[in-house]
């Protein structure tokens, strides 16, 4: 209809037609609607960059940006974020870089960029960049900058985040709200962010959501379960999100039964297919509880393709129960299928360690080798004063280096007394974990407590995130030291955390 009615000759018709093409994934049809035109304007150019970005061809939207004889904010904005989106922080930083001008719509794709991808402290430095230039952040930004202090267990700079919130009077609206209750959860502080919860009044899924996932994170399962059926009581239906929660709920509650109820529940009862999230959820639950084969059983069940995810639960599992043979089974067809991911060849060589077959842990680390992999060093973050301290195993590079491994050296004469032994099996697979440390009692989390210890008042909590999973050694001496130094100490691992306390874990021993 456009050609016959000779509206093709028309610029706006037919940026209209590219974006219509792109949105439909017809990115070939819009650029051929794009070559054929002479007038060209840079909403043409524009659409048609973010046709490429839209489809997934971030090299032919640049190489088209390249060719652009003008720009406006949106072409910088919508390569920024097409380069964001696909995980290319560093050439969106250089793009930004060479931005004319930064709008503010420039800063929070970029900060959200490296919050999402896993670069919480290059975002809190970017927003400071943004802060010295009086510019004021708006939800979005704020939204990421708690994703940021979520993931670096920045309790201080999260309190500083609601503390503007509230001094500029800026409206909490379900997705900040949510982010909040996030932060606070995942800082360990689960008493602020069920206040958070409860202040706020028009709550939706996603607030009960983050609620019930920070409760289960940090030990509270139970009153996870009644906010989940509290939620449900009062007409809001969960979301697949929302199942993930509460399944992950009976997984650090080791309730089998109670987890394949909600499974089924999903679809019967509100119609929710389950995806491989959930699936993963409920091998979980199965590998925590010791019934491997259960798990294997079910994984076997699937009605789709497990990934190695799944297959990587069920490894974890078997090293935690020693079940030797599945093992070496799954891991072996896990560095074939996996191979760059450096996790699984870990796993494998230690269940060979663990059952004495020294040999065959050996040859995994001489194909990690030869593939180069390497492995992602255990670290552990704390924060004080709201500067994030990093630790790595045997870390040397700290300025209070002598002091923090003093202090340490002090307190295992004292939690010895206690009845503290160093747990060889635990060691001997973290050496793997914690890139093979030459001095064994030198985990990351313990010289962030010695840290801690030193540089905070008597009788405050102790804050420590680590990015693998805590040993039963460091775990062992934690409880220890809680009682002997009567101080509270959160530990937040790859899956939860730990608060330990007058010698006991919130745990309960089970993790």
């Amino acid at each position: 209809m456009v050609v016959k009615n000779s509206f093709a000759y028309d610029v706006f018709v037919k940026n209209s037609l590219i974006q219509f093409y792109s949105v439909c994934g017809r990115v070939r049809d819009a650029r051929w609607v794009f070559d054929e035109s002479d007038d060209l304007d840079v909403v043409s150019w524009n659409s048609m960059i973010n046709g490429y970005v839209r489809n997934g061809e971030i090299l032919e939207g640049l190489k088209l940006f390249d060719k652009m004889p003008q720009r406006n904010d949106v072409s910088w904005n919508s390569i920024l974020g097409g380069l964001v989106r696909f995980g290319s922080v560093d050439d969106a930083c250089r793009v930004f870089n060479q931005m004319p001008k930064r709008s503010l719509v420039s800063w929070v794709v970029l900060i959200s960029g490296f919050a999402q991808n896993g670069r919480p402290k290059e975002a809190l430095a970017l927003f400071r960049e943004m802060q010295s230039l009086d510019l004021e952040p708006n939800s979005a930004i704020l939204v990421s900058l708690l994703s940021a202090c979520a993931q670096l267990g920045a309790l201080d700079y999260g309190n500083w985040v609601y503390s503007y919130i509230q001094k500029k009077c800026i409206k909490l609206d379900s997705i900040l709200c949510a982010a909040l209750i996030d932060m606070y959860a995942k800082c360990g502080s689960i008493d602020l962010a069920m206040q958070v919860f409860h202040s706020y009044g028009d709550k939706d899924v996603s607030a009960y959501t983050s609620a019930i996932f920070g409760l289960a994170m940090n030990g509270h399962s139970i009153e996870a379960f009644e906010l989940f059926e509290n939620m449900k009581s009062k007409g809001i239906s969960p979301d697949s999100i929302s199942y993930i929660a509460v399944l992950s709920a009976c997984s650090h509650l080791g309730w089998v039964e109670k987890g394949f109820y909600y499974f089924h529940s999903m679809f019967d009862v509100h119609g929710i297919k389950p995806e491989l999230d959930h699936y993963a959820c409920m091998v979980d639950l199965l590998g925590r509880a010791g019934l491997l084969e259960e798990a294997e059983n079910f994984i076997a069940s699937m009605p789709m393709k497990p990934d190695n995810v799944i297959w990587g639960t069920l490894l974890g599992a078997c090293r935690v129960h020693r079940n030797a043979e599945m093992g070496q089974r799954i891991g072996n067809m896990l560095i074939e299928s996996d191979q760059n991911h450096d996790g699984r060849y870990i796993l494998l060589s230690n269940i060979y360690v663990e059952t004495l077959k020294g040999e065959n842990a050996e040859e995994v680390r001489k194909t990690m080798r030869k593939r180069k992999i390497k492995r992602a060093p255990g670290c552990s973050l704390i924060e004080l004063d709201g500067v994030v301290h990093e630790f790595l195993a045997g870390d040397r590079s700290h300025e209070k280096t002598q002091e923090i491994y003093q202090f340490w050296e002090e307190i295992v004469k004292k939690i010895k007394n206690y009845g503290y032994n160093v747990e060889t099996r635990s060691v001997m697979f973290d050496i793997e974990e914690e890139e093979k440390e030459t001095v064994i009692g030198y985990h990351s989390e313990k010289l962030a407590l010695a840290f801690g210890l030193i540089c905070t008042k008597p009788g405050s909590v102790i804050r420590i995130v680590k990015n693998i999973r805590i040993c039963s050694d460091c775990h062992s001496a934690m409880k220890l030291v809680s009682k002997v130094f009567k101080r509270k100490i959160s530990i937040r691992d790859r899956k939860h955390y730990h608060h330990f306390e007058d010698g006991s874990c919130s745990c309960l021993e089970y993790w």
